[in-house]
């Protein structure tokens, strides 16, 4: 079985705010920017607005829809109890996104019923538990399944047989294949297939010719309804990154480290979400022309603090020999993660001694995940009195912090 959300961050703003049912919502950067359409909602869909469009070419198409900057870690906490009710269907869950994920469902007969009604169970327990429609496709392996999950969007569920396979997949146009994207597309449709069942009809050694052995002998399998079906749970996440696009060039300093503050109070609030903590902190920084320079630097002990974060990356910034020219983009990540209690083993303290800087830098934490949380990120952040102080894990963690301010382009 594969589960896709239906839409899910637009999805989740139209739950918690009812006024915006029924609107189109577009979740990602701000119009005027240089950023993307992380998301939108069906009714900004009929707009021809689509994730990882430009926000101008959504702009352009759809002036009046609803633009909100994404909340990510409200999107995880929902992603999470959306796990829990997958877990306690199937104990082979295998997250493929935040909003997706393949599950084993063999063996499930005696326990729910028959596909369609396991289906059903599992669109029902969301809808209860988060108010969220889901799509859900059941097949015999993994591409039939995700192809069904797709078939009767938003709120569909589609059960593909096995003997059903091949009358399911021939009217299904050749770009729903998985490894045909936009180069391989022209190429499919001069040789005249425009259809599954156009390509099944075509042999191994004639594909072969025209694409390659390996990406002929993938789409001749897929043609057939031959694909993988494991469900493994998913390896524990090992990095996590944040970036911007700015409007235009920054030059200015001043800026660029107010938007890696905010990238940074994002990144560590999205750790703390998983309970994760990190050892190397990276910094992306792109240049005109698309120039792309990263650098990384490892920490003494894995850490989970913004302020931390962004000293480091700041220092990164100033002193690894990046060009001294204007910054188009700007991301910083922390990568090697791992529960921070195996890192910081707990520590008895005396009765009468005063909190030290790291518990009360994480109580400060734990207020701005919560809200940031409710009302959005960035509606709270250290501020730059403490974070300019911040040398390395042993900051000072004074308690500053501001609303973003208009030095957040992205």
């Amino acid at each position: 079985m594969h589960l896709d959300m239906d839409a899910f961050y637009a999805a989740v703003e139209q739950r918690d705010d009812p006024r915006l049912r029924g609107l189109p919502v577009v979740v990602g950067a701000r119009p005027g920017g240089r950023g993307v359409v992380a998301t939108c909602s069906y009714e900004a869909r009929r707009f021809g607005i689509r994730s990882a469009m430009p926000i101008a070419e959504a702009y352009r198409r759809c002036p009046h829809a609803v633009y909100l900057r994404p909340r990510m870690a409200h999107y995880a906490a929902i992603a999470r109890r959306i796990r829990r009710e997958l877990d306690a269907i199937s104990p082979l869950v295998e997250p493929v996104s935040i909003d997706e994920a393949f599950i084993d469902v063999s063996g499930l007969e005696r326990l729910i019923g028959p596909p369609a009604v396991i289906g059903a169970h599992a669109k029902r327990r969301i809808r209860e538990a988060c108010g969220l429609t889901a799509s859900v496709g059941i097949g015999p392996n993994r591409l039939i399944a995700k192809l069904a999950s797709e078939y009767r969007k938003p709120d569909g569920l589609t059960v593909v047989a096995p003997p059903e396979v091949q009358a399911f997949l021939d009217p299904q146009p050749v770009a729903v294949l998985r490894g045909v994207g936009p180069r391989t597309l022209p190429r499919l449709q001069r040789l005249g297939i425009q259809s599954v069942a156009d390509l099944r009809r075509r042999s191994l050694t004639e594909l072969q010719r025209h694409l390659g052995t390996r990406l002929a002998a993938d789409l001749h399998a897929q043609a057939h309804g031959i694909a993988a079906s494991a469900v493994a749970p998913q390896t524990p996440r090992k990095s996590v990154s944040k970036e911007t696009t700015f409007a235009a060039d920054q030059t200015d300093a001043a800026r660029l480290h107010a938007r890696l503050r905010a990238l940074a109070g994002e990144v560590a609030q999205t750790a703390r979400a998983g309970g994760l903590a990190g050892g190397v902190v990276t910094l992306k920084v792109r240049y005109a022309g698309f120039v792309t320079h990263s650098r990384q630097r490892r920490l003494a002990a894995p850490t989970d603090s913004a302020r931390v974060l962004l000293a480091q990356a700041w220092h990164l910034f100033e002193h690894s020999g990046l060009p001294q020219a204007p910054v188009r983009l700007i991301g910083v990540g922390l990568a090697a993660l791992s529960p921070p209690a195996s890192c910081s083993p707990p520590r008895q303290r005396d009765l009468f001694e005063a909190a030290d800087a790291q518990e009360r830098d994480g109580r400060l934490a734990d207020t701005l995940d919560a809200v940031n949380s409710r009302f959005g990120d960035g509606a709270l952040s250290f501020g730059l009195a403490g974070c300019a102080a911040a040398g390395g894990a042993d900051a000072d963690a004074g308690g500053s912090t501001s609303a973003p301010g208009d030095a957040d382009q992205g």
